[in-house]
């Protein structure tokens, strides 16, 4: 007999265990079902997805840690803390990562226990969609058994993008899971890729003492960000001893048992070529439809392999829907928990809604790199009219004291309405900061509006209400 549910929520990462919450606290029966087990030694299920398991925490835990390492062997002295050569037990290091794992995605299935979501161990494929008594349900087998719901949620993530011909084994070539379980210290490291992974994970084994180079085939470094912000990224990557390379083409990559060797035509067509220990793949990631039955029912999959939506989530089947890395958009955690929390809402009848505009990018790099809204290239492209204030970190006292003055705030705003259109910050706490600006471009404010607010006073904070000050020309501390 087939088990039976309100919805199925198929994939446990951060797009499905959210949406698979918030269903039922909206009153539905929910089932949500997961296969990949990732490490878990009894090969139970993992919930988390990438994210959680083998993305976004365990990488801030290393980065924590590595921060911390540098902080020990170059500033600490500056502050009169005198500890001597710090020194790195890289397995106690990768067991606290692991164990941060253990104890969140433990935590997810109490959340599911919490709000009576019923958790399936297994791979769900499309069986058909059939009639029922009150309109009609899609059956899926998830496992060994057949579930039939009225509504489906996909939300099977992606993997990691692998370079042709060249096997990933996560020993010599690895991609982020490999990445996040390195043993030892490579003495030397090389990266395809340096968008956000491969920034992040180029810093943590370059702050650990790792000889770190990356290779980008864009001739931008840092595209994607605020112009001003990826120029001063560069220069602050490059007196860290991050070697950035842009503009190349991958050749030959040859793979021993010890090491591995990358012929690159650089951006001028010369030939080069790059021996190391260790090669991290960051090329981007595909989502998974795989093995989901879509031509069984007709589900419309788009050459990229992203599931086809509409702006609310909804596919082209009625009833089913789609969210996280398996559509169009940024594969962020906090864009798919928006996704998963919107379609359940619109279920029950509400009027669910994610503004794509206001999502916020972050690399949590040092210093920390966050943005939100329309960089200044893109204003220039769209022709339209803006101001600017920026303001740097080494005006702040806060900044001062904490021994890290880099970077600055900058804001954008209509010349015309003086609305908030961007905000592109370039220092500590980044990650935190850009908030504000998420909040102000949520509710429309004008950088009148922050420049009004009362920050508290001594905060990092005072730098995003100067620049704020900044685009009418009136800062106070600068």
């Amino acid at each position: 007999m087939s088990k039976q549910f309100d919805v199925l929520v198929v994939g446990g990462g951060p797009a499905g265990y959210v949406a698979a919450i918030r269903a039922a606290q909206l009153g539905f029966s929910v089932a949500c079902c997961e296969s990949n087990a990732y490490a878990d030694p009894k090969g139970e299920p993992r919930l988390g997805g990438t994210c959680l398991n083998v993305g976004c925490i365990p990488s801030k835990a290393l980065l924590h840690t590595s921060h911390l390492f540098e902080e020990a062997g170059h500033s600490f002295a500056e502050q009169g803390i005198c500890v001597g050569a710090p020194n790195i037990d890289v397995s106690r290091m990768i067991a606290r990562k692991d164990g941060i794992v253990k104890q969140l995605t433990s935590g997810i299935k109490a959340l599911f226990k919490k709000n009576k979501v019923t958790l399936l161990n297994g791979h769900a494929a499309f069986v058909e969609r059939k009639a029922a008594a009150v309109g009609e349900v899609w059956q899926m087998r998830v496992g060994e058994n057949v579930v039939e719901a009225r509504q489906v949620i996909l939300a099977t993530g992606s993997k990691a993008r692998h370079l042709p011909g060249i096997p990933v084994d996560n020993e010599i070539v690895c991609d982020n899971i490999g990445a996040l379980d390195i043993d030892a210290v490579p003495k030397r490291l090389a990266v395809i890729g340096a968008g956000v992974i491969g920034l992040e994970m180029g810093s943590v084994w370059r702050r650990l003492g790792s000889d770190v180079t990356l290779l980008e085939a864009l001739p931008d470094f840092l595209s994607l960000a605020d112009i001003d912000v990826a120029k001063e990224a560069a220069k602050v990557f490059a007196r860290q001893g991050l070697k950035i390379v842009t503009g190349v083409t991958i050749g030959e990559v040859r793979v021993s048992p010890t090491g591995v060797s990358i012929d690159y035509t650089d951006k001028d067509g010369n030939p080069q070529r790059l021996d190391a220990d260790r090669l991290i793949v960051s090329i981007g990631r595909v989502p998974n439809t795989d093995g989901l039955g879509a031509e069984k029912v007709g589900l419309q999959i788009n050459a990229r392999g992203q599931i086809e939506v509409d702006a609310h989530c909804r596919t082209n089947l009625p009833g089913v829907w789609a969210i996280g890395d398996v559509v169009a958009g940024p594969m962020l955690a906090h864009k798919a928990m928006e996704e998963g929390v919107m379609v359940a809402e619109l279920m029950a009848g509400q009027a669910g809604h994610c503004n794509f505009e206001t999502i916020p990018w972050v690399i949590y790099t040092s210093p920390e790199i966050a943005w939100v809204g329309r960089t200044e290239q893109q204003l220039k492209a769209d022709g339209t009219a803006y101001k600017v204030g920026k303001i740097p970190f080494a005006a702040n006292g806060r900044a001062l004291g904490m021994g890290d003055p880099t970077g600055f705030v900058k804001v954008l705003a209509c010349a015309t309405t003086d609305r908030v259109l961007g905000v592109h910050i370039i220092g500590a706490n980044a990650s935190e900061l850009i908030s504000e600006g998420v909040v102000a471009m949520e509710f429309g404010a004008a950088a009148e509006d922050l420049a009004r607010i009362c920050h508290a006073h001594p905060t990092l904070s005072e730098v995003v209400h100067e620049a704020a000050l900044a685009c009418d020309k009136r800062p106070l501390h600068f």
